[in-house]
């Protein structure tokens, strides 16, 4: 990593660590029906399949044809700037990235070229795909949105706005960061075409795939600490969720069961502050020691959503890394 971010703001700031699918947006519960079943028949699960079907078409164009994907595929990288010290600042405008022999072996002078094609990828990012795709594909792109924000209630909206809203919080500094078991490129692709590149900056997106999210943890930690800040961890997954605990962090379990408060729509800015501060309430000596006892009391129970007023002060509920929904 290139160090931590200077926080030169006395402001206290809290970093959302975000897993992507499942979590933000809906792709394999939409690809293996799961998502249309948890509706007991009130949604067409032909229809959520073939809406699946349709973004791994999307996906997979945006990375063949704007992000090199079928050169890089084989060497993945937990993040943009992973490789930023074979970067030597070329220009890159001019520079001919099909014809200069990038591939196996992957020595340094290859990862050079690598870094090239990430610094490329982080600036088509930071233009967006209103910049990239011409008028009839951006098109048919917000229409595939459209159709799956109204296929799920809102899902996509839901999460962007909230995600919107952490930022938009004046008494402290906040920060999105993805951290995805997907390989980087494509998930990239997906905070494009999901329309989340205006709420998570393309250096915030972390990839696993190789690495494991603990590891992504550790680095995250590592770049923001500092004694005003906390962390955050949403998402679906028992990796996150293990990983959260081992870092001593808060996690919210996302589940996309229309029963479940903790869905889109449904999770609020409120309920997730309200989770952060219980955990946080105590001393930093025990703040570990609270999202500990947090786990373990939910780990005792076979529903996956607990009350503990005791523990908590407060009505809000914890899930277990253990439980499933």
């Amino acid at each position: 990593m290139d160090g931590k971010n200077s926080l030169e703001s006395s402001k206290p700031m809290t970093v959302y660590v975000w897993d992507m699918d499942e979590t933000l947006i809906l792709l394999k519960s939409l690809l293996d029906g799961t998502y249309a079943e948890a509706f007991n028949g009130s949604k067409d699960k032909r229809k959520g399949i073939e809406i699946g079907k349709q973004w791994e078409n999307h996906i997979l164009q945006v990375c063949d044809e704007h992000f090199f994907y079928e050169e890089i595929e084989d060497y993945n990288e937990p993040y943009l700037d992973a490789l930023n010290e074979y970067d030597d600042g070329r220009d890159l405008s001019k520079y001919n990235f099909h014809n200069d022999g990038f591939g196996f072996p992957y020595d340094d002078w290859n990862k050079r070229k690598m870094a090239y094609r990430h610094r490329a990828i982080q600036e088509k990012y930071s233009q967006g795909l209103y910049k990239i795709l011409d008028q009839q594909t951006v098109k048919n792109w917000n229409d595939m949105y459209n159709l799956t924000d109204s296929y799920t209630d809102g899902w996509l909206s839901s999460a962007h706005a909230l995600l919107k809203q952490t930022l938009k919080r004046t008494k402290c500094q906040n920060i999105n960061v993805l951290v995805t078991s997907g390989s980087l490129i494509p998930s990239l692709a997906k905070c494009l075409l999901y329309q989340l590149d205006d709420v998570i900056p393309a250096n915030n997106v972390y990839s696993s795939w190789e690495v494991g999210k603990l590891r992504c943890f550790s680095w995250i930690k590592e770049r923001f600490a500092s004694e005003n800040v906390r962390f955050c961890v949403i998402g679906d997954g028992n990796e996150e969720c293990e990983a959260a605990q081992t870092m001593g962090w808060p996690f919210i379990r996302i589940d996309h069961r229309p029963i479940s408060p903790y869905r889109f729509p449904g999770l609020t800015m409120k309920s997730v502050l309200s989770y952060i501060d219980v955990a946080y309430e105590s001393s930093d000596a025990n703040v570990e020691e609270t999202i500990e006892s947090l786990f373990l009391l939910s780990k005792e129970k076979d529903d996956v959503y607990l009350e503990g007023h005791s523990l908590l002060k407060q009505n809000t509920e914890t899930q277990s890394c253990l439980s499933g929904p």
